[in-house]
Parts: structure tokens; C-alpha cells; sequence
């Protein structure tokens, strides 16, 4: 997976199937000048995920969304950006991470994020040919978190607290001792992430390390009935926002 190295990285996430217009949010997303896309993949116990991923994922299955259709509407869009689908290791291990795996890459994604997958189960999906992108949190002791940038793939995801994903008033103050003690050990971008939701909040994490993954923002959005204009003029503020620093 490459990303760019010219300025800060800004990866919104969508939640497949969680509305019938999903996929028209995406090039919303796309169009809006969302770097790589992180694209969530429904599960029914999503346990990373706070009330409004949650919601989300529970409108998706209940609309009778599945990986085969989630995989048919991505194949259409897939090139244009990177694609890292992000779901839990139920999902992975059911056939097997070489099938699973498989089936990604040949929709057209890029990469994967398994959050409740441990590292030392990691072997197998590490092999394929998709990038697994490993989390790091602010409780993650130094010898694992030399470990977590040696073995991940594309980037490193920092998760900026000690809890579920969520729309926050200000940034964590574990965010900063995070992004340094990430970055003095890393050669891969490191982007910040949960609890990131407004402008003022991304650009103040842009500084911090390589680019941001803004989630909840973007699902309460859609889930609110927000247009893929709506949602595409939301991302543009904070594409401008990380820009200007």
C-alpha cells in the first residue's frame, strides 16, 4: 500500500452497507481528498467500537449486508485509493486468513485491519498478499511496540485511548507520548486515530504524527442522513483544516 509522503495522510472510515447509498458516500469520500479509505466490514460483536460504529454495524446486517455484496461494491470502485478493510478475527479465521485474505485483495483492497487479532496470531494473515496494519495503544509497552512497527504493513495505526471508538470534545492528551514513542521507532507513516472529530481536533493530531483516521465523525454523519454532498463538504473541511496545519 503507498501512501503519500508530501503531506499529512487523512483516512476517513465507512462502515459497508450501514445505508443503501453507501458506495456513493465513498466517492464522496474519494472525491473529497480522503488519502486511503478504511472500509468496515459488519460484524455482530464489534467490540473495539462505540455506540455509533455500533449502530452502524447493526443497521448494516440488519439491511442483510454480507461480505460477498460488500466485496461486488467495493471491486467497482477499488484503484482509485487505497482500501483497508477492517473487521474482527471471527471473520478472518472462518476460512482460513489465505482465503479470506484472498478475497480482499481480489475485490481491490489494499490492506486489513484485525483489531482483536494478537500479534502473536498474526503469521499467518502477515504471508498474504495485503498489507496487515497492526494497532498501537498508550498502554503498549516499548518491547511490543518495537515489535508492532517492525511487523506491520502500510502503516501504524495509534489509537489515541484507552477505551471504544467515539466522537470526543478534545484530542487525548495520550495522543502525543503515543506519536512520539511511535515515530522514534517507525519507518512506516503512523495516523492517528479514535475520538478524532473535528477540524480543529484533526489538524491538532496532524502535527502530532503522519495523518489521521477519523471513523465516528463520519457514521454519525451518515447515519444522520447526510448526503454523500453533505459527507464529501464535512471530509473537505478537514482535509483543509490538516493542510493548512
Amino acid at each position: 500500500m503507498k501512501l503519500p509522503a508530501d503531506h499529512k495522510i487523512l483516512m476517513p472510515y465507512l462502515t459497508a452497507g450501514a445505508v443503501g447509498d453507501w458506495t456513493d458516500h465513498l466517492r464522496a469520500l474519494i472525491d473529497a481528498g480522503a488519502d486511503a479509505i478504511e472500509i468496515g466490514l459488519p460484524f455482530s460483536d464489534p467490540t473495539l467500537d462505540g455506540a455509533t460504529i455500533q449502530e452502524a454495524t447493526h443497521a448494516a446486517l440488519s439491511r442483510g449486508t454480507t461480505l460477498r455484496g460488500i466485496l461486488t461494491r467495493v471491486s467497482e470502485v477499488a484503484g482509485t485509493v487505497p482500501l483497508v478493510a477492517s473487521t474482527y478475527a471471527n471473520l478472518v479465521v472462518r476460512d482460513g486468513a489465505a482465503a479470506f485474505c484472498a478475497t480482499l485483495r481480489d475485490a481491490g483492497f489494499d490492506g486489513l485491519i484485525v483489531p482483536d487479532l494478537p500479534l502473536e496470531e498474526c503469521a499467518e494473515a502477515e504471508h498474504q498478499d495485503l498489507d496487515l496494519v497492526l494497532l498501537a495503544s498508550p498502554a503498549t509497552p516499548d518491547e511490543r511496540l518495537n515489535e508492532i512497527a517492525r511487523r506491520s504493513r502500510g502503516f501504524v495505526y495509534a489509537v489515541t485511548v484507552m477505551g471504544t471508538t467515539g466522537e470526543r470534545e478534545t484530542l487525548a492528551a495520550s495522543a502525543t507520548d503515543l506519536a512520539r514513542r511511535l515515530t522514534d521507532r517507525c519507518d512506516l507513516p503512523v495516523l492517528l486515530g479514535f475520538g478524532i472529530s473535528s477540524p480543529a481536533q484533526a489538524a491538532q493530531a496532524a502535527q502530532l504524527a503522519d495523518g489521521v483516521v477519523i471513523g465516528a465523525a463520519i457514521m454519525r454523519r451518515v447515519l444522520d442522513g447526510a448526503s454523500p454532498a453533505e459527507l464529501g463538504g464535512y471530509l473537505r473541511s478537514i482535509r483543509e483544516a490538516i493542510d493548512e496545519g
